[in-house]
């Protein structure tokens, strides 16, 4: 979205800019050429390529865990979450962290963006036409120029026994 033309209702973050009432800012990452986004409040940290040890006998979503200054961070494979191809072995890809009930995870995904600030009125619930796997981890999306940007829900994201394996 670097070039495009914003709407109106979207107005960019920057440093310390104070947040408009009414206002919700996510970061926002592109898995597989969508568009998702998460509450900025609910990210700890945005991370290059990481390496990553696999842990045996993991679900599949589980790409295994890594050193964060530390303390151990569980890294889930977002592409694979989401019923979709695992990312290709060329593209490194990168990860956000989020904190879940004192649990690091780090959210494996192709790219990070940048930080919107959206209005809630401009908010909408799934359509009934989006995929029901992502509607399961997802708490609605905002239309952007053409682009739909699917907000992530991070507790239904990482409950995994909210949605089966395929």
């Amino acid at each position: 979205m670097s070039n495009a033309k914003l709407p109106s209702t979207v107005r960019k973050s920057k440093g310390d800019d104070l947040v408009v009432s009414g206002n919700q800012d996510y970061v926002t990452m592109t898995i597989a050429d969508q568009m998702f986004g998460i509450p900025v409040l609910q990210v700890q940290d945005v991370l290059g390529h990481q390496r990553i040890t696999r842990i045996p006998l993991a679900p599949p979503e589980v790409a295994g865990s890594l050193n964060l200054r530390g303390r151990i961070v569980t890294a889930i494979d977002v592409r694979l979450r989401l019923g979709l191809t695992g990312r290709p072995k060329d593209k490194p890809g990168m990860s956000i962290v989020v904190d879940l009930r004192g649990e690091l995870y780090s959210l494996m995904v192709d790219s990070v963006g940048e930080v919107l600030s959206l209005t809630k009125e401009d908010f909408e619930r799934n359509p009934a036409t989006l995929d029901p796997r992502w509607r399961e981890v997802s708490t609605g999306i905002y239309r952007l120029n053409g682009q739909l940007m699917v907000v992530l829900d991070v507790p239904r994201l990482l409950n995994f026994t909210t949605i089966e394996t395929a």
